[in-house]
């Protein structure tokens, strides 16, 4: 497939009363045109980071400090805050995790949709944005008379129904979803994530998914990418990460899922320890102080990304000696 996003390199500190702090620390990861990559990790990773950089987001104390980021042959690293508004809402759109801090609370839906829309094509007429609006209202799942109501007078559900149509207003070509079912029950989670499935297919979509849940990885994904302390540790398929993964922190992740009856029962196992103070990470492999199979060579040393199969690598110095 198509790379549509190439994110080289990209370091990403914020400045604390601590000191720097390494938010996102030299990753590299790509997506592809129509595919899905689910990006995971406890919280604290560096995940929502990494996508709020991709968008241009990132705002003082925060800044990116090394890398570049390539989306349609564009380094969005270098371009200007009016070039970088024409490309996102248009060609990149974010899910942000909580719909109700997102939504002007004195607007209609619809008021929303309009705005959107005639920000970025100044021709586009209220009309016009309010047809388009009845149309992707319909594409939810949501009555297109409800655009005239206030985002108070949805459920949790419906606002982030109406957070995804938002997103998909101007036909963009990369969705990033930060946590997109954060605060959802379940039946509700899986109704969302049914709903992003059909408008992928339907709006010939790329999505970044960003979230802590396995679950929904296994669901959504077609490759996956781990993130540990700021670092990228493991990245490939989704049938590999589940199936056979190389990352001591990836088999971790996995082993912590509940599992419920049936032949997969067993204990449930805890990660040990806590994730690293950024402002003041442990030499060597950020994991290996909470790494059952650390050793000498771990805590001096940083490993990087070695290639374990067709699409896959990890940063495990394991990986050598074996």
């Amino acid at each position: 497939m198509e790379e549509l996003l190439s994110v080289d390199s990209l370091t990403v500190e914020y400045t604390t009363l601590a000191g720097n702090a390494r938010a996102v620390n030299n990753v590299s990861l790509e997506v592809r045109k129509g595919e899905t990559v689910g990006l995971v990790g406890e919280s604290g990773c560096g995940k929502s980071t990494l996508g709020m950089a991709t968008m241009g987001l990132i705002q003082p104390p925060g800044r990116v400090t090394a890398g570049k980021i390539f989306f349609e042959g564009n380094d969005l690293t270098l371009l200007s805050s009016d070039e970088l508004r024409k490309i996102r809402g248009k060609r990149i759109a974010m899910i942000f995790q909580d719909p109700m801090t997102s939504l002007n609370p004195v607007k209609r839906v619809s008021d929303h949709f309009v705005e959107y829309a005639r920000a970025h094509d100044s021709k586009t007429t209220k009309q016009e944005a309010l047809a388009k609006t009845a149309t992707i209202m319909r594409d939810l799942g949501i009555p297109a008379e409800r655009a005239k109501d206030y985002p108070h007078q949805f459920s949790g559900g419906m606002r982030q129904r109406v957070m995804i149509g938002l997103a998909l207003a101007l036909n963009p070509a990369l969705i990033i979803a930060d946590e997109p079912t954060t605060a959802l029950d379940v039946i509700v989670e899986a109704q969302i994530l049914e709903l992003m499935r059909e408008l992928k297919r339907k709006y010939s979509l790329s999505l970044l998914l960003i979230t802590h849940n396995m679950g929904i990885v296994a669901e959504m994904a077609d490759r996956v990418a781990v993130m540990y302390a700021g670092s990228l540790v493991e990245v490939a398929s989704v049938w590999d990460i589940f199936g056979n993964p190389k990352h001591p922190y990836t088999k971790a992740l996995l082993e912590s899922i509940p599992t419920v009856g049936g032949e997969g029962r067993r204990l449930l196992k805890s990660i040990k320890g806590s994730p690293p103070d950024l402002t003041h990470p442990p030499q060597g492999c950020p994991f290996h102080p909470r790494c059952s199979f650390a050793f000498d060579r771990c805590r001096v040393e940083d490993p990087k990304l070695l290639k374990t199969g067709e699409g896959s690598a990890a940063a495990c110095h394991l990986l050598e000696v074996r």
